[in-house]
């Protein structure tokens, strides 16, 4: 990394002190808290490039606050601090900044342990899971969602975003049982997300949230006709709003088609997917779109082969 890209990255969570002092009304929290909520209805719209000066400089404001914040003020900052760092670090990872995406990762990790916050905790470990997830690190993933869940007083929600992400670390090790296993019981626990913490909120905003994450692992596990059906009936109720997220299910639609030889199938649904990775700039999207390219291979050659290379011409050409 370039040591100016390196400074950008970083500079909003390595504020040198000392800082002067002010008084930190604890109504703060909550305003930073609405503030999240709307960033993460934001990022389904804009994608990662415009949002992530936004959010780092909201962390920026927060790290500073919490200098001089005391008491249940100053847990309550470093709580809302982690989600925001959380944020941050996301955007980059979707913005196919895997570098950028381990630092912030860290930062969360940081925050969460200061916050004295358990299922904070659980959550910096599960995010730091997920960049795992896209080295494709599979027993990597594993280990961070093992220790996440060996805590016992982990909120449901957590215990499931946990069994999910570790779902996918099964899949990255070719273990179906297991993605099936844990998948499984994380459905059981989603009648008992009831919790009130503005960040991790995928289980509840995602439809068919978890069957998204088997179809993904199954994809990954070549199950080509399993994944194909199950992104079929995902496909039918996600909104039109969540944009960006329904481009990566495209896609990985897509590829799962291709897995179940029907290529044709297969780039019609990439002429969706290619026209959001255009919108959005999403790296996560782009690499989804990759993927395909291999699965697509054995028709390199034919007619439908360079028909899907004239649908991804724009994607590429904008990577």
């Amino acid at each position: 990394m370039k040591r100016r890209t390196f400074v950008n990255v970083t500079a909003a969570a390595l504020l040198p002190g000392p800082v002067a002092k002010q008084r930190v009304d604890p109504a703060l929290i909550d305003y930073f808290q609405q503030q999240l909520e709307g960033h993460y209805r934001a990022d389904m719209f804009l994608g990662p490039h415009d949002l992530i000066g936004t959010v780092s400089a909201q962390y920026q404001l927060i790290d500073k606050l919490v200098r001089s914040a005391q008491g249940e003020t100053r847990r309550g900052l470093l709580r809302v601090g982690a989600a925001y760092a959380a944020l941050v670090g996301w955007l980059y990872q979707d913005a196919g900044d895997l570098g950028a995406a381990s630092f912030w990762r860290g930062i969360t990790q940081e925050i969460a342990a200061r916050s004295r916050d358990p299922h904070l905790v659980g959550y910096s470990l599960v995010n730091l899971a997920q960049v795992r997830t896209d080295l494709g690190d599979g027993h990597g993933v594993i280990d961070l969602c093992e220790a996440a869940l060996d805590d016992d007083r982990l909120f449901p929600k957590v215990r499931v975003m946990a069994m999910q992400q570790q779902a996918h670390g099964a899949s990255l090790t070719g273990d179906r049982t297991a993605v099936d296993q844990l998948i499984d019981t994380a459905g059981g626990l989603l009648s008992r997300v009831d919790d009130d913490l503005p960040w991790g909120n995928a289980c509840r905003r995602t439809p068919g949230y978890l069957e998204v994450q088997r179809a993904t692992c199954y994809g990954r596990l070549g199950l080509g006709r399993e994944a194909e059906s199950l992104w079929s009936q995902v496909l039918a109720v996600v909104p039109a709003t969540a944009r960006r997220d329904r481009g990566v299910y495209l896609a990985r639609h897509a590829t799962a088609a291709a897995g179940a030889r029907e290529p044709e199938q297969a780039v019609e649904i990439a002429r969706a997917a290619a026209e959001i990775a255009v919108e959005t700039g999403s790296a996560r999207m782009r690499r989804e779109l990759v993927t395909l390219e291999r699965a697509m291979r054995p028709w390199h050659d034919s007619p439908v082969g360079r028909d899907l290379a004239d649908v991804l011409a724009p994607v590429n050409e904008g990577s």
